[in-house]
């Protein structure tokens, strides 16, 4: 028997089984019973039992893979070019930049003076700050703007709980204080370089508090300097790009206050733009004598206004680029002449340059039918130069300095792929499925030139559709693992993302949000229909939301699909956004719905993956979770694997795999990420039954 041929294997391997402890959950006369509610508590001994009991069923399920996913990792890690530099960039008299080195996991940050053959200096390395520990992340990095202080900031179990440090670049020596609990994305210097505003964290992860922090002074003496009471609002500290201005934003999912500040000016008091108003949406970044904001009010697509400096509040509102219903604006970056606007239309990103104060504009043109740009380090606002990012299906990463007024581009890298990697071997298209409603539904396809779909084929289709998140048509060196062996892979742009503007995010949210499921099942119809692949041969993948989407589908079709791999999923939906103790539920309501509401609440449990699970067959599948993560209880995807062994008919294979040391993002460091990959494509490569051939 082959090594592979594990059906029958699994019969000696007896999963876990699950306790059975009922508790009843009650809302709006509706009774629910939960037999898996007690995972919730981590101080019971038995949740992590169960946890590594279902961690040791899964390594023994997938040991006869062990050499294929072996040979997995050292393809991906073999097209790494391990040791390499990043683009480096100019602020002030310094170029900066990371670098990596072959066998060390994290990056090294560094910077030189004057030019880029002076000594290098490293700032900050990664790799030492994570010795010791499991999992680490860093957040802050910001170099004050005398560019003698680094403040910088850690989180060593996957929690998100960030603890900010200040150093001095000169002696190497590091400030007495440090602060715990602090947002990972949160923080800006005052331009006195001794004056920092960081925010904190409540017990639901959501940042809501700003304070005012003076280097070299015990913390408990730090002002607060803003406190958002509302659990639906987070809190965030930022700087324009002419560096004038401190912006203190809060923002619900669909609501949205900007505050300034003078940033030669750190202990004055911040001034309102304009008070929040429900479903008004306004980013603000400045130029000159104006504020530019861009908003939804009468705008779904957004539209960018300016408005004086010294009278920013609404009435005092111009239009710059009006509303427009087939194109979206989606940000804007300011620099000494020109701004840059952010714009999506028929589902692709545009980049659209408008000179001041002349207001001549143009669009900066790309290649390929289908791609992703994103702009990219660009700390000089007195420049000329536009730095972006490009990428495609087939293109890897590619970092672009684009004059803003010759209209010339040069390529500075593109990321190196080794082993022979030839672009012009792979094939990206743009198709369309049609969804029940008749709504056509785009979706992007990549696979190797050679292949000839004349017959269904190994196709692994993946989504997300929720939060107005586009997702990417860019490339992954890693993905050639897959269409190396004749693996198409696609991607459904389902409603509940912001592809074809807000209104596609709008129709896929609150009482909508089933669209997002039905058309991922049109997509997956569209490919068997086609001919490009059979429900034999179809597998999907999805993470957080995404794994909602996949545990709402397999629920919806669980014949539609082969195998199905669901990352730290979102799957108890309705008992998560109930509690509002737990992290974040509150601001979910804006996405979901408030499920106190008899409408959402009814809504939300019809689609719920946990609720739904029903006595049937399902494909194969792999659920993974972070015993740390914040975003998603380790708990959720624990329950839907137990209640599914429970109930479902089938002898296919469920394994549950629990990183116990890092949350939602799973492992840290490069290398350790590499192996989750290889781990879930020898899962997949097994499943499709390639596991032989690809070893």
């Amino acid at each position: 028997m082959s090594r592979f041929s594990s059906r029958e294997a699994l019969t000696t391997l007896q999963p876990p089984i699950a306790e059975k402890r009922p508790y009843v959950l009650t809302a709006h006369g509706d009774e629910r019973i939960d037999d898996y509610y007690w995972m919730r508590d981590r101080d019971d001994p038995a949740v992590m039992a169960y946890l590594e009991a279902e961690n040791a069923y899964t390594e023994a399920v997938m040991q006869p893979t062990a050499d294929l996913q072996t040979k997995l990792y050292n393809e991906i890690l073999g097209r790494i070019q391990e040791t390499d530099l990043s683009v480096p960039y100019r602020k002030g008299d310094y170029y900066y930049y990371s670098r990596t080195e072959e066998g060390k996991a994290y990056s090294i940050f560094c910077r030189k003076k004057g030019s880029l053959d002076a000594p290098e200096e490293v700032l900050l390395d990664e790799n030492l700050l994570a010795a010791g520990h499991e999992y680490f992340d860093l957040g802050v990095l910001q170099v004050s703007p005398d560019h003698r202080l680094l403040a910088y900031s850690i989180d060593t179990n996957g929690a998100e709980l960030f603890t900010l440090y200040f150093l001095d670049l000169a002696t190497r020596e590091l400030y007495a204080e440090s602060i715990p609990d602090t947002a990972y994305y949160s923080f800006v210097w005052g331009n006195d370089s001794r004056t920092v505003f960081y925010t904190q964290v409540d017990a639901a992860h959501r940042p809501h508090k700003l304070f005012r922090h003076t280097l070299g002074t015990p913390i408990d003496q730090d002002v607060l300097v803003f406190h958002e009471p509302d659990d639906a609002y987070h809190l965030g500290i930022g700087k324009t790009a002419s560096e004038a201005y401190l912006l203190l934003s809060l923002n619900s999912k669909v609501t949205s206050e900007v505050h300034f500040l003078d940033a030669n000016d750190p202990t004055g008091e911040f001034k309102l733009i304009q008070a929040r108003s429900p479903g008004v949406e306004y980013y603000v970044e400045h130029h000159g004598e104006h504020f530019y904001i861009t908003t939804n009010q009468d705008a779904i697509n957004f539209q960018l206004l300016r408005t004086p400096v010294s009278r920013p509040s609404r009435e005092n509102w111009e239009t710059v680029i009006p509303h427009r219903e087939t194109v979206m604006i989606t940000g804007v970056s300011a620099f000494a002449r020109h701004l840059v606007i952010y714009e999506r239309q028929g589902g692709l990103e545009t980049v659209r340059v408008r000179q001041m104060p002349s207001g001549d504009e143009h669009y900066i043109t790309f290649p390929e039918p289908t791609y992703e740009i994103g702009e990219g380090a660009n700390p000089e606002y007195d420049t000329n130069t536009l730095r972006f990012n490009y990428t495609s299906l087939v293109t890897p990463w590619s970092v672009f300095d684009y004059d803003l007024d010759t209209r010339d581009r040069e390529l500075k890298k593109e990321t190196p792929v080794l082993g022979g990697f030839d672009k012009t071997q792979y094939v990206s298209q743009r198709l369309e499925a049609i969804a029940p409603d008749g709504t056509p539904i785009p979706l992007s396809l990549v696979y190797h030139k050679d292949l000839q779909p004349t017959e269904p084929r190994p196709l692994l289709l993946t989504g997300y559709g929720s939060y107005g998140y586009s997702y990417p048509d860019s490339f992954s060196s890693t993905r050639l693992s897959l269409l190396d062996r004749g693996v198409v892979m696609a991607i459904a742009h389902i409603r509940g993302g912001s592809e074809l503007g807000r209104k596609w995010y709008e129709d896929g949210k609150f009482l909508n949000k089933k669209n997002t499921f039905t058309d991922f099942i049109a997509c997956a119809e569209y490919l068997v229909d086609r001919g490009w692949t059979s429900p034999q041969h179809l597998a999907i993948t999805g993470g957080s939301a995404g794994g909602l989407l996949v545990g709402a589908v397999v629920n919806l079709r669980p014949d539609l699909f082969r195998v199905a791999i669901a990352d730290v999923p979102f799957v108890d939906v309705v008992t998560t956004i109930l509690d509002p103790s737990l992290p974040l539920s509150v601001m979910e309501w804006e996405e979901w719905g408030n499920p106190n509401d008899p409408a959402f609440y009814h809504y939300m449990k019809s689609y719920s993956p946990y609720d739904n699970v029903t006595a049937q067959d399902y494909p194969a599948m792999l659920v993974t979770a972070g015993l740390n993560d914040p975003r998603v209880s380790y708990w959720e995807p624990a329950k839907w694997t137990a209640k599914l062994r429970a109930l479902k008919t089938d002898s296919n294979v469920l394994l549950l795999k629990t990183n116990m040391g890092a949350g939602h993002s799973g492992a840290s460091g490069r290398y350790e990420r590499i192996k989750e990959a290889a781990f879930e494509y020898a899962f997949l490569l097994w499943q499709w039954g390639l596991a032989e051939e690809a070893c």
